[in-house]
């Protein structure tokens, strides 16, 4: 009797180049909407980005904050802790970032190291570990409590994908920058950071703050999707003001400009 043979997971289909821009520029409109709206009511709005290394936080970020003012929309990427930081509240290091009203931070990762790299890595005790996930979920209470919107992405990448970056990462050297030592790490510790994962969603997936999970596989369909569900987590109304008639210029007659040879200008290297 003929066995069966196992059908092949069915691919999924990547969207069009031109379909891509067209929606990423809408949703990016949409979001300048977003920032307007929260400007004018005195939201305040944090994002926080998570998941593997290569699983394209860095370029939802990058797409999020394209077309928006920094002095409204910024993101926060902290380096490791000092060594006087390491001695400090946990959650000491993060607080001075977070909004004021009128203002949306962006954390490329956040105070979730912890659960994370710290765990997996060893860089923290097990009873600091621990204590995270028990303060954690309060932290983040008191963050919706005093008004601010918190707002979780865990961006998740398959295996194999995310061995095809790194690779690409290799190949390419302007991307080279992107593979640190915990990078290379992580390769080896795949169901460590799982486990840690799983761990950290049974403890802080809160009704308050719930995770949001990103299939990232496809960059182009994470960028979109995540884009489109941070739009609809935040009620806004559209703001955009009439358009604007620039006033004539000031006759300048009477001001002489200094030469140009005062001046020192970058040296023009264009190749045509």
């Amino acid at each position: 009797m003929a066995t069966k043979k196992k059908a092949k997971p069915t691919k999924r289909k990547k969207i069009r180049n031109d379909v891509y821009e067209k929606e990423l520029f809408r949703l990016q409109l949409e979001l300048v909407k977003l920032q307007e709206w929260i400007k004018f009511t005195g939201l305040k709005v944090v994002v926080i980005f998570e998941g593997r290394d290569a699983a394209g936080k860095g370029g939802v970020i990058k797409r999020i904050n394209q077309h928006l003012n920094p002095r409204i929309s910024r993101v926060v990427a902290l380096p490791a802790p000092t060594e006087r930081e390491t001695t400090q509240w946990y959650f000491q290091r993060y607080v001075p970032h977070l909004p004021a009203a009128g203002e949306m931070v962006l954390f490329d990762r956040s105070w979730y190291n912890r659960a994370g790299v710290e765990r997996v890595m060893g860089f923290c005790s097990e009873e600091e570990y621990h204590e995270f996930l028990r303060s954690c979920p309060e932290f983040e209470r008191m963050l919706v409590r005093s008004g601010i919107i918190v707002l979780k992405y865990w961006f998740s990448v398959a295996d194999e994908e995310q061995e095809r970056r790194f690779q690409s990462r290799l190949e390419e050297p302007h991307k080279r920058w992107k593979l640190s030592p915990m990078d290379l790490e992580s390769r080896k510790r795949w169901v460590e950071y799982s486990k840690a994962k799983d761990t950290m969603f049974a403890h802080t997936d809160i009704k308050q703050a719930p995770w949001y999970v990103v299939n990232s596989d496809i960059k182009k369909h994470a960028r979109l999707n995540c884009i489109s569900h941070l739009l609809s987590m935040v009620p806004y109304e559209d703001l955009t003001p009439e358009m604007i008639v620039l006033p004539e210029r000031v006759d300048s007659r009477g001001y002489i400009r200094p030469p140009l040879s005062d001046q020192t200008f970058v040296p023009d290297i264009c190749i045509v």
